[in-house]
């Protein structure tokens, strides 16, 4: 593999652990700024619906500048959202650099994994994609629980700082190895993107998306205090949980693309059924160390697991119903799951407010995902619909 896909591979890490990483900060950044911990929350929302809103947007306004100097200038973006980030005095400095830092996340992405793909020959297209995007699930393992270490050692402001850093060895990187001219194909006008969105079948996959991989949001986002106020862990434990948390997400994400591979609406049906099932058990087991543990391993294993089976069938239903836009469904599923992601957090946010409180995250959330799984049987009931032959007259 050409060595500047590890450039991208890097770029990739800083990004997904900016992402995530503030969830296990929440407890630190609300208690820093003086805010209640939902309002903190919403640091979460903003972050996934600036991803949500900005990266079609900006994707179809920068398709005609050139990738090498678009890539940078994104990377460049990035560091200086997480240096504001890192530097933000209060609670509306640090919304307004996440934005920031959002609009580059999404439009790295949605060009990322096409100049990937255009480093190598055609035959080793997605192990080159495969990757890039490993940066992201590695982020996930290790960055997430290492950014919330350092934040809890010597401050939330250190870990974006730190991220930040790790953002300019990326844009270096990508300065100094990618070519100079890379190919770039006709981008996506925003009036291609309205097209996907008049389709009712991927609508319904969008909602599928949104609901199903934004359920586990609902408790996620608030995991580090439901792990210190309800379970008893110490806040310097809590890394080490996400560690075990990440590593479930990885094998997840791999296993979920296997039973997926033939039978994607089948597939999700059953894990969507599994994952409403252990959110609603961890209300249980959240107070119980041991049994918590084991239950937050088996929720990052499904809370993944059904990401490729998602991925793989909008791309049929698109290939189906809109076919001359079947990159844009892609993009906009991706745009779903932040969607997801902005909709669990501020759900969750409103569910520890309430008289609820803190404890009810995890069985509301599997209502979120009940509500995917309807969806699903739904959308697999139209597809079965379609295949029936139509009776001949007699």
């Amino acid at each position: 593999m050409p060595i500047a896909l590890y450039a991208l591979a890097i770029a990739a890490y800083a990004i997904g652990t900016t992402e995530f990483v503030i969830v296990g900060l929440l407890p630190t950044v609300a208690a820093d700024l003086a805010i209640s911990l939902p309002l903190a929350g919403l640091i979460v929302s903003v972050y996934a619906l600036g991803v949500t809103f900005g990266a079609p947007i900006l994707t179809a306004l920068t398709g005609k500048i050139d990738r090498k100097p678009l890539l940078l200038g994104l990377m460049a973006l990035f560091v200086t959202g997480n240096m504001l980030a890192a530097l933000s005095p209060d609670y509306g400095m640090l919304l307004a650099a996440r934005v920031l830092t959002a609009f580059a996340h999404g439009v790295f992405f949605s060009i990322g994994a096409t100049i990937a793909a255009d480093l190598v020959p055609a035959d080793r297209r997605a192990s080159a994609i495969a990757l890039m995007f490993t940066g992201l699930t590695v982020a996930i393992v290790t960055g997430v629980p290492m950014g919330t270490f350092i934040g809890q050692t010597w401050g939330w402001r250190a870990t974006f700082g730190a991220v930040a850093g790790l953002g300019l060895v990326a844009m270096v990187g990508m300065a100094l190895l990618l070519p100079a001219r890379i190919a770039k194909a006709p981008p996506a006008s925003l009036m291609e993107q309205v097209k996907v969105l008049a389709s009712g079948r991927l609508l319904l996959v969008f909602a599928m998306t949104a609901l199903g991989y934004g359920g586990t949001f609902v408790a996620f986002t608030y995991l580090a205090t439901i792990l210190e106020t309800i379970t008893g862990f110490a806040a310097s434990q809590v890394s080490l949980i996400l560690i075990l948390y990440g590593a479930a997400i990885a094998v997840g994400n791999i296993s979920g693309g296997r039973i997926a591979n033939h039978k994607p609406v089948k597939a999700l049906a059953w894990l969507f059924i599994a994952q409403a099932l252990v959110l609603a058990l961890f209300t249980l087991t959240a107070p119980h160390m041991m049994l918590a543990l084991v239950t937050l391993a088996a929720l990052g294993f499904l809370s993944f697991a059904s990401v490729p089976g998602l991925q793989l069938y909008v791309v049929q239903l698109a290939k189906q119903h809109r076919p001359g836009a079947v990159d844009t469904a892609s993009a906009l599923n991706i745009a779903a799951f932040n969607l997801g992601i902005a909709l669990g957090a501020w759900i969750g946010g409103l569910v520890v407010a309430s008289p609820l409180g803190l404890g009810a995250t995890p069985w509301v959330g599997a209502i979120m995902v009940t509500g995917a799984l309807v969806m699903t049987v739904w959308s697999g009931y139209l597809d079965r619909s379609q295949q029936r032959p139509i009776a001949q007259p007699a």
